[in-house]
């Protein structure tokens, strides 16, 4: 059991690696509001399928009025906010400033958890934002933290933005007693309606590139769907959550190769320090107090 629990887990870093690489990629071709509406049309799909495959769908009867309405906020969230704004910082920053800022959602889910869950702020939780924080300035200026001419200071806010929108959607969600994949399936089936009338209303009608399309379909199950459900499946297997819930410390480095031999880009020395802090401000976040 704990070893099939560590190759779920390991495969899911994995595909999680790659998609800020597929993300980046994709926005060549296709614009921020049209890779959103396909790989959240995809990410629905994969979901339902999962659901029939695993015998969840039924669990749908157990929903009422409430959990719908519940569904539209969450939706709202991810993925029509979270994507949008995640998507639009990475068609302005470089791939690698972009999911190492991407990373500190895990400080911020703490500190959101303070007051809407009304959990304790500890002192390594200060410490750790303070750290984490420290580390998205190394990355945003490159590491001359006095100049912040050359930084995309856009990017730089729809990154941190981002980080805000994910963390409140799980802190949210935490209370959720519903079965895990059909919360997510209600909430990406609303999402998608909400980005096919944003697409509607705000953009041009025009044939989209194969490529772009496959980008797309890449980021919908592999970001979106399929992934979320080997996590579950690890943490469901294994009789150990902390040493599981550690792998996902990888993710960012294993990310950077992606980006280097994948889209090519030349990772920088700050970034890679930068990210080292933030993983650390991370760490002292989760060190029990």
């Amino acid at each position: 059991m704990q070893r099939a629990a560590y190759i779920y887990a390991l495969f899911a870093v994995l595909l999680w690696s790659s998609v800020a690489s597929a993300f980046k990629i994709t926005l060549h071709y296709l614009n921020v509001v049209e890779l959103l509406l396909v790989s959240s049309g995809v990410s629905v799909l994969v979901l339902l399928v999962i659901a029939i495959m695993t015998g969840k769908l039924s669990r749908f009867k157990a929903f009422n009025r409430k959990d719908f309405l519940h569904s539209f906020l969450f939706g709202l969230l991810n993925p029509f906010l979270y994507y949008l704004v995640l998507f639009n910082a990475y068609d302005l920053l470089p791939a690698q400033q972009a999911q190492a800022i991407n990373y500190t959602w895990a400080i911020t889910l703490a500190l959101l958890a303070v007051p809407i869950l009304k959990q304790p702020l500890f002192l390594n939780d200060v410490i750790g934002l303070v750290v984490a924080y420290f580390g998205v300035l190394i990355i945003s200026t490159q590491g001359n933290l006095t100049n912040f001419e050359s930084t995309n200071l856009k990017g730089v806010i729809y990154a941190l933005l981002s980080t805000l929108i994910w963390a409140l959607y799980w802190v949210l969600n935490v209370k959720q007693s519903k079965e895990p994949i059909c919360v997510l399936l209600q909430n990406f089936s609303v999402g998608f309606f909400l980005v096919l009338f944003y697409y509607l209303l705000t953009q041009d009608l025009r044939p989209l590139s194969m490529k772009g399309v496959m980008g797309a379909v890449y980021v919908g199950v592999f970001e979106m769907s399929l992934t979320f459900f080997l996590w579950l499946k690890a943490l469901k297997l294994t009789n150990n959550t902390a040493r599981i819930s550690a792998l996902i410390f990888l993710s960012p480095f294993v990310s950077l190769i992606f980006i280097h031999y994948v889209v090519g880009e030349e990772i920088k020395i700050a970034t890679f320090m930068g990210l080292l802090v933030i993983v650390a401000g991370v760490f002292i976040q989760r060190l029990k107090t």
